[in-house]
C-alpha cells in the first residue's frame, strides 16, 4: 500500500517521498483523491495567506501558480496538447500524431490562456468570498476525475504510452473505492453541507462525461494528455459552480 501511495505522489506532484514506486500502476489511483486533498489544502492555503498579506488579484494569482508549480504543469500541458490535437487533427491517427509533439500550437495556446484567465476571475471571486474550502474541493475532485477517465475508457494508444499502466488496469473497483474516498473528504472540507457537496459532484461528473465522450468520439479512448486535460476542465467546471453558490448564499 505504501508504496502505491508513493506512486500517486510521485504521478501526480513534484514533492520528493522516499520509498519504491509499485509495481501495479493502476493501483496508485486509489489513492488520486488523497493526493488531490493534499494539493488543494496546499493551493486553499496559498490563496488564503495571500488574501490577508495582499490584494485577492495577487491571492487568486498564488492559487493557480502553486497548481502549476506543484504539478509540474502537467495538467496544463496535457489542455494544451488535448487542444491541439483535437482541433487540429482530421483523423484519429493525426490528432494522436499532433498531441504527441512536444511543441504547443495555436489552439493549444489559446486554450491555455483562456482557461487560466477563466481560473483567475472565478479564483478572484472565491478568494472575495472567503470559500477557500472550494478550491480545495475542485483539485480534489479533479484527480477523482482523472481515476474515473481511466477506469471507464480504453487507453487510445495502440503502441502503448506513459498512462497505459495507470488506464489498462482500472476498472469499477477504482471508482468505488475512489468515489468512498472522495465524498468522505468532500463531507469534512465542506463541513457537510449537503447542498454544495450534490452541487460539486454532480458539476464533476459532468466534466468527466464531456471530456470522455469528446475524447471517446476523437480518439476512441483516452491518453495521459486527456487525464491532464480532465482534470483542468473539472477545476474550472467546479470552482464556476462554487462561485454561483457562494453569490446565491451572501
Amino acid at each position: 500500500m505504501l508504496s502505491d501511495i508513493v506512486t500517486a505522489v510521485r504521478t501526480l506532484t513534484v514533492i520528493p517521498v522516499p520509498g519504491r514506486d509499485t509495481e501495479t500502476f493502476s493501483r496508485s489511483l486509489y489513492w488520486f483523491p488523497l493526493v488531490g486533498l493534499l494539493l488543494g489544502l496546499i493551493q486553499a492555503a496559498l490563496g488564503y495567506f495571500g488574501s490577508r498579506f495582499a490584494w485577492n488579484e495577487l491571492s487568486a494569482l498564488l492559487v493557480i501558480l502553486g497548481g502549476i508549480v506543484l504539478t509540474r504543469g502537467m495538467h496544463a500541458d496535457g489542455l494544451a496538447d488535448l487542444a491541439d490535437g483535437f482541433w487540429g487533427g482530421r483523423t484519429r491517427e493525426a490528432a494522436l500524431k499532433i498531441m504527441k509533439d512536444p511543441n504547443v500550437g495555436s489552439f493549444g495556446a489559446i486554450a491555455l490562456s483562456g482557461i487560466m484567465l477563466l481560473k483567475w476571475v472565478i479564483l478572484l471571486k472565491l478568494v472575495g468570498s472567503g470559500a477557500f474550502e472550494f478550491i480545495a474541493a475542485g483539485v480534489l475532485l479533479a484527480r477523482w476525475t482523472q481515476v474515473l477517465l481511466a477506469s471507464s475508457l480504453p487507453y487510445a494508444r495502440e503502441e502503448g504510452g506513459t498512462a497505459q499502466a495507470f488506464v489498462s488496469g482500472a476498472g469499477v473497483l477504482h471508482i468505488i473505492v475512489t468515489s468512498g474516498l472522495t465524498l468522505f473528504f468532500l463531507l469534512t472540507l465542506l463541513h457537510a453541507d449537503l447542498y454544495a457537496l450534490v452541487l460539486v459532484v454532480s458539476v464533476a461528473l459532468s466534466a468527466a462525461v464531456f471530456t470522455g465522450v469528446l475524447s471517446y468520439r476523437k480518439i476512441g479512448g483516452v491518453t495521459g494528455d486527456v487525464l491532464g486535460a480532465g482534470s483542468e476542465v473539472t477545476e474550472v467546471f467546479v470552482w464556476t459552480a462554487a462561485a454561483l453558490y457562494s453569490v446565491v448564499n451572501v
